[in-house]
């Protein structure tokens, strides 16, 4: 019997590794002679990175590189085998490193995930996968391009200063020293974001307001962009602001596709690539995936439903084991998921939830492969 474990992260608790190993547990104190394969997931935001490390024989590297206030941060990536490099943009300008009462919208940069994406080139790599998703910019990744090599000049031709506010003031791009190794490389965004770059579905009025923008601060950054992405075009001679998933972290997206002609992947499927899952799936009886919380919003490209396509498509039931199941869970039932459980045993704080999630999350799992178990007993 062999059963396939790939869950995302629970977040701020355990990572997707340290998921799978405890659902990992749990199954063995079930059916101690069963196959267990561990393919840890993500779907391009935080954890994309340990995850791939946990899924892969990649190896694991770190730089010093700029957060999204400018202050110093050590990143993490992946290099795979094949040279492949997988950058979680999160590990350098991440909300989750940004204490909320220092978030700013207005002056965060992604300048550090430039950083990050030279190092890449550095180690040789000519295939990035930049992992979209939890950043605290919302730059349309011009931060990001000037550590390349773009230069953003002002009507004094002065340098612009950090965030997507300066934008406003930009009258002049400089390309000549954008580094050349772009054109070579091949970069692929891991992302589940549609959005456009600007506009009431653009990054600024979606995701400005939990990076710390007020209402007033969404809209100057929304016109901030829209003239970043005019000049662009001007420059480049064709506009991508209504791409979908030009809206991606802040606009990362845009400046991606724009300037390193990136293309848009959902994250998940391509984790799953790069984990191998869709070849560990073939043959298993079941497959096991969860994440933090599950709802009807799960439906939306997050993890476990890329996973129970898979297994879907292969005829292998999947069950999720969540750390919480919120309105319309059952919803999942009709897209793949045979059936979802929470790893909460009993009334229990938010914190004590977090803080015995291991241990909840292996019990759960034994409970569900023993109910599977006697369920393919009985039918016997």
């Amino acid at each position: 019997m062999k059963i396939v474990i790939a869950p995302d992260s629970f977040k701020e608790s355990l990572s997707a590794p340290e998921v799978a190993a405890a659902l990992a547990r749990g199954v063995k104190r079930a059916a101690p002679a069963a196959q267990v394969i561990c393919v840890p997931m993500a779907d391009g935001g935080e954890g994309t990175v340990q995850a791939v490390l946990g899924a892969t024989q990649s190896e694991r590297r770190s730089n010093w590189v700029q957060n999204a206030l400018g202050q110093p941060i050590e990143a993490q990536w992946a290099l795979l085998p094949d040279q492949t490099v997988v950058i979680e943009m999160a590990c350098a300008a991440g909300l989750e490193h940004i204490a909320p009462a220092q978030r700013d919208a207005l002056r965060a940069t992604t300048y550090g995930v430039g950083e990050l994406i030279q190092h890449a080139l550095d180690s040789g790599s000519r295939h990035i996968v930049l992992g979209l998703g939890g950043s605290a910019t919302n730059d349309a990744g011009a931060g990001m391009l000037s550590a390349l090599g773009l230069v953003l000049l002002d009507a004094n031709h002065l340098p612009l200063a950090a965030g997507g506010a300066a934008l406003a003031t930009l009258a002049r791009i400089d390309s000549s020293r954008l580094d050349p190794r772009l054109k070579q490389t091949k970069i692929t965004i891991a992302s589940d974001v549609n959005n456009p770059l600007c506009g009431p579905r653009g990054a600024s009025a979606i995701f400005g307001p939990q990076k710390g923008a007020s209402p007033e601060q969404v809209q100057s950054l929304d016109l901030a962009l829209s003239h970043f992405a005019d000049l662009c075009a001007q420059h480049l001679g064709y506009d991508c602001r209504a791409l979908p998933g030009a809206g991606a972290a802040g606009g990362v997206g845009f400046a991606a596709h724009a300037w390193m002609q990136a293309t848009f992947r959902p994250g998940a499927a391509v984790i799953a690539e790069i984990g191998g899952l869709e070849r560990a799936i073939q043959g298993a009886s079941l497959v096991l995936t969860g994440e933090g919380r599950m709802d009807s919003q799960t439906l939306l490209g997050k993890t476990p439903m890329g996973v129970a396509q898979l297994a879907q498509r292969a005829g292998v039931p999947t069950i999720a084991i969540a750390g919480s199941l919120g309105p319309g869970y059952q919803e999942l039932y009709r897209a793949g998921i045979h059936a979802a459980f929470s790893v909460v045993s009993g009334p229990m704080t938010l914190s004590e939830a977090c803080t015995n999630v291991a241990s909840l999350l292996e019990d759960r799992a034994e409970d569900v492969l023993r109910l599977w178990l006697a369920a393919k007993e009985s039918r016997r």
